[in-house]
């Protein structure tokens, strides 16, 4: 016993001596404050639905914990995996500024092997806001390991409306009662996983969830559709709601009966106790289905006297023009500060001349038998050696840049590890077509971008003369209706390599995705860090050093 616990105390004293190698420097620079978390990663039983299943628990929690930080907070975070395979988190929202290798997915990180650690040391760099995390590899997200991250504006910068009583977040999304390996190895045979089961509301299904307020106190609330593959609408009982922020800007305070949240997507709404002390019932349902899912949680009033008389508000179900309207009714806030104690419409987003056009066109494909999905005809296939990783040491045959065409190729998809170039400071139009008969929901990691416009249709040059150029919100993930378009602006000021995916879990699963290498010849730290000294190494990569530490 005596040895057994001299190794392990000396094992314990490497791990922490090699952690202080990597923190103390930064230490040592006055930066801004730090916050360490050390998570356990373990399978757990689970009922979400009423049905006992294989969840991924973070600290025994399902959803996760909540990650609290203030705008430029480093946070360190050590995560241990005990799960039975590798493991990856990624920080939807966070950009990584200059640091992708910290991004967590499959493209630009080595996952954790089973037993193993790594700390994700990262910043929330000149960010606000509502994002999430979650597990990027092997279909894990249908298993949990997700949660909520809020960031918080620094206290000597103004936010546009009075600090509310309590701060809550409602991860909701859509749940399938079978185990996320099962669901796995139907996409890997090549068949679709079929309708979801049920719906969850901070990891539970009906009544399952109670948020207490106080009569006449104005509340927040961050909603994140954390699904994998249905957008939702959630209506509060009696109440309205108003938007204040999606996901790291401040909107105008537009006020709605209920809201549309696509998959990936982040909002944040104010909600005043003004009615009668009731429980009244928070209503989540799905939208764009021929079958509607539905849930609930429970508004609590602190003097309640039962239920609240009345039937369940009613959401839209397949109105696409509904949803459309508000989407383009959501507008960015000018006169409000961001992270920075400037003005968000400082930027002139509209202002600046577009360099580049990149159109992406999703379709869905049989390759080889098998199911699959494509980007500009190219479905995406990991190497074995994660982008970034090959990049960073100069390891050839991993992939070629350009392996994805600007435009739609019109042609049959065909599999590929696909990654598209582009210039450091670029500033890019990119559109996204969707010319199937399902909404598509989209996301950049490593960037913010303004959606400038959105309609059913063709997209064509003449679509320009419709685009918001002056107060389009700036957000990480956006929605393209069935047979529509959405186009967006990006500056691509952040190096490195970035994953630009669908979030519809299967879709991105098999193939619905590739990589953005915005590059530099600069290898000065101003644009872009070097791999971290406590970065895991595989593949091709295997046995190369880092840095020293």
């Amino acid at each position: 016993m005596a040895a057994g616990g001299n190794a392990g105390a000396a094992a314990a004293g490497r791990v922490l001596f090699a952690l202080l190698g990597v923190l103390l420097p930064l230490l040592a620079a006055g930066d801004d404050p730090y916050r360490f978390f050390t998570w356990t990663v373990t399978y757990g039983d689970i009922y979400p639905l009423g049905v006992k299943q294989q969840g991924i628990l973070i600290n025994n929690q399902f959803p996760g914990p909540q990650i609290e930080a203030v705008t430029n907070d480093n946070l360190i975070i050590n995560v241990f995996n005990k799960l039975n395979e590798p493991f990856l988190l990624s920080w939807s929202g966070l950009q990584q500024r200059r640091n992708s290798f910290e991004d967590g997915v499959a493209g630009t990180t080595c996952p954790i092997p089973p037993g193993a650690n790594f700390t994700y040391i990262m910043q929330a760099k000149d960010q606000i806001g509502t994002y999430y995390y979650f597990p990027s590899l092997a279909f894990h997200k249908a298993a949990g390991g997700f949660g909520g991250i809020r960031v918080l504006s620094r206290p000597q910068i103004p936010v546009p409306f009075p600090p509310p009583a309590a701060d809550y977040t409602l991860l909701i999304g859509d749940w399938y009662k079978a185990n996320h390996t099962d669901l796995r190895y139907m996409l890997d045979s090549g068949k679709a996983l079929g309708f979801p089961d049920g719906l969850l509301i901070n990891g539970r299904s009906f009544n399952g969830y109670t948020f207490t307020v106080q009569p006449g106190k104005t509340y927040r609330f961050r909603i994140t559709n954390v699904g994998l593959a249905t957008s939702l609408n959630i209506r509060f009982q009696g109440h309205t709601i108003k938007l204040v922020e999606v996901e790291g800007s401040h909107t105008m305070q537009s006020t709605y009966s209920s809201l549309d949240v696509h998959l990936g997507q982040s909002y944040s709404v104010l909600l005043t106790a003004d009615q009668p002390g009731f429980d009244y019932a928070i209503v989540v349902s799905t939208r764009f289905t021929s079958k509607i899912l539905s849930t609930t949680a429970v508004l609590h009033y602190a003097n309640s006297a039962g239920k609240a008389p009345g039937p369940l508000p009613g959401g839209p179900t397949i109105q696409i023009d509904w949803s459309l309207n508000q989407a383009r009714s959501i507008r960015w806030n000018l006169t409000a500060s961001g992270p920075r104690p400037n003005p968000q419409g400082s930027y002139h987003y509209g202002l600046v001349p577009v360099t580049r056009t990149i159109r992406l066109a999703n379709s869905a494909a049989t390759i080889n038998g098998k199911q699959r999905y494509a980007v500009n005809s190219v479905s995406y296939v990991s190497p074995d050696t994660p982008l970034k990783v090959a990049d960073y040491y100069k390891i050839g045959g991993v992939f070629s840049v350009g392996t994805i065409a600007d435009n739609p190729t019109g042609g049959g998809a065909f599999l590929q590890t696909s990654v598209m170039g582009a210039n450091y400071r670029d500033y890019v139009e990119v559109v996204f077509e969707n010319a199937e008969d399902e909404v598509q929901s989209w996301h950049i990691d490593g960037y913010a971008f303004w959606v400038v416009g959105m309609d059913g249709g063709k997209w064509s040059p003449a679509s320009r003369q419709e685009y918001n150029l002056r107060d389009g919100v700036s957000r990480y993930t956006v929605q393209v209706y069935p047979r529509s378009w959405t186009a967006i602006y990006m500056p691509l000021d952040n190096v490195g390599m970035w994953n630009v995916r669908s979030e519809n879990w299967a879709r991105q699963y098999l193939g619905q995705q590739f990589y953005l290498r915005v590059w530099t010849p600069s290898t000065s730290l101003r644009d872009e860090y070097p791999i971290p000294k406590n970065a895991l190494l595989c593949g091709r990569a295997a046995g190369r050093r880092t840095r020293p530490l």
